[in-house]
């Protein structure tokens, strides 16, 4: 068995969680005692105990995210199941992050801040309400670019996320992806879903916070991560330090190739991902990518009790 690890994304995000990894095993707390230090406040306290619309701002769900997925990282190391076991890291988006420092190239301190800086960077590329992301269920990519190409009209309106077969999130100026909804359901989509997001991510829209990202990743170290990352831009792997750094800067206005990214990682001998972290958004979508990849969802004590025991 061949196994990758997967990080996830925005939208994941629920009040609680990673709580009972933090109660269950000390290395866990140790990484919501770190975030917090490294933030100069208590998000342990908002994840656990606050309110969700406050846990969703960019700048909070960030970090929270990538708090959660190395805390049950740590918890897996804490019962003898490194991230050496693993083949590739993944993450969608944010998770790459996650995925860097599961894998030993970024500290969870520099982490956390890089993910404050790229929340409130992103946030503040485009003024709320100008612009807008929309899922796109039922067209493949090629279908999508066409819909996006036609819904422009001087505009900025692009794929952002290739998820799975079945789902790409279109992302732009709020009318251009508006139009774009209605022209994807006139070429046949089953449905076009306007998302809950406070900016349109993995655009063109964001080359501020992409700029942001080269200023602030140019002051961080980065290492060789410990098992090669699948990066989101390129779908393939990657090790070399320079070029990762260059990749989370790019991935800021590029595309989340997330599809080609787990066909990649099948075509390697991948057999099993394992989703670190909250929520099970990835292993629907990797299993409609390719059903012949297993998924375990690894967020909770019990999760991880299930793995040791299976001898993992």
């Amino acid at each position: 068995m061949t196994t990758a690890f997967v990080f996830p994304g925005q939208g994941a995000q629920t009040i609680g969680m990673g709580k009972a990894l933090a109660e269950a095993y000390p290395a866990a707390q140790a990484v919501f005692d770190e975030v917090d230090e490294a933030l100069g406040e208590k998000l342990s306290a908002l994840i656990w105990d606050g309110e969700i619309e406050e846990l969703t701002l960019t700048q909070n769900a960030q970090p929270a995210l990538m708090a959660t997925s190395m805390a049950a990282t740590r918890a897996l190391e804490a019962e003898g199941v490194s991230v050496s076991k693993a083949a590739f890291v993944a993450g969608h988006s944010l998770g790459e992050y996650s995925a860097l420092a599961a894998a030993g190239a970024l500290s969870v301190a520099d982490t956390a801040r890089l993910l404050r800086t790229r929340g409130l960077a992103m946030q503040s590329a485009v003024p709320v309400g100008e612009g807008a992301m929309a899922a796109i269920l039922g067209l493949d990519l090629e279908a999508v670019r066409a819909v996006a190409e036609e819904a422009a009209q001087g505009e900025v309106c692009q794929a952002a996320n290739d998820n799975d077969p079945t789902q790409v999130v279109v992302s732009g100026a709020k009318a251009a992806v508006e139009r774009a909804a209605e022209i994807a359901k006139e070429k046949g989509a089953k449905r076009a879903v306007m998302l809950p997001v406070s900016a349109p991510f993995h655009c063109a829209l964001m080359q501020p916070a992409a700029d942001a990202m080269a200023e602030a990743l140019a002051g961080v170290q980065i290492g060789a991560p410990a098992v090669p990352l699948v990066a989101n831009v390129r779908a393939e792997a990657v090790t070399d330090p320079d070029l990762i750094r260059q990749l989370l800067v790019e991935q800021v206005t590029g595309s989340v190739r997330w599809r080609e990214s787990v066909q990649y990682m099948a075509a390697q001998g991948v057999t099993e991902a394992w989703e670190i972290g909250a929520g099970k958004a990835l292993s629907g979508m990797i299993r409609k990518i390719d059903r012949d990849i297993g998924s375990k969802a690894v967020g909770t004590p019990e999760d991880i009790q299930k793995i040791t025991q299976e001898g993992a």
